[in-house]
């Protein structure tokens, strides 16, 4: 399901994507986030599973981590996470207990899987974000995928 974004919500899921591709430079997998409050302030994050050795350092969690100390939870309802990938069931549930009100996302879950190809130890989770949230007890609001051949760039030639 996608719907229309605005010029503005486009420009930051660029910048997501942008950032993947900066995790992928800097030896680690190809996902990048970011938080927008509601009254603009932009924190940005990337994924550091490769070169923190932790396989918990996606970009939705470590953005989550960095939030959760810069910014008061009561902005958190109000604010956006625009990341380059939908987020895995892990993501959700940190972006949830931080009570991050909407995420827009770029490369559909599924999309990922087709381009990382099959994993031979069946690491794949399967899990679209929005059944996640859906078992929350308050609304997350989800919007992607969009621009998805941009965001499946950073991706090419990286799995496998």
């Amino acid at each position: 399901m996608a719907d229309t974004l605005d010029t503005t919500d486009l420009a930051h899921l660029r910048r997501a994507i942008e950032l993947s591709q900066l995790a992928r430079d800097h030896g680690n997998h190809p996902f990048g986030a970011l938080l927008v409050t509601g009254d603009g302030r932009v924190i940005e994050a990337e994924n550091t599973v490769l070169t923190d050795r932790d396989v918990t350092g996606h970009a939705e969690t470590n953005l989550v981590r960095r939030v959760w100390k810069e910014v008061d939870a009561a902005e958190l309802p109000a604010s956006t996470l625009f990341t380059s990938c939908e987020p895995c069931a892990m993501c959700c549930g940190a972006i949830f207990w931080a009570g991050i009100g909407r995420v827009i996302y770029a490369l559909s879950g599924t999309g990922l899987i087709a381009l990382a190809g099959p994993e031979d130890d069946g690491a794949a989770l399967d899990l679209p974000s929005r059944d996640v949230f859906a078992h929350g007890g308050r609304d997350t609001v989800v919007s992607g995928p969009h621009l998805q051949e941009e965001a499946a760039e950073p991706h090419r030639d990286f799995w496998g």
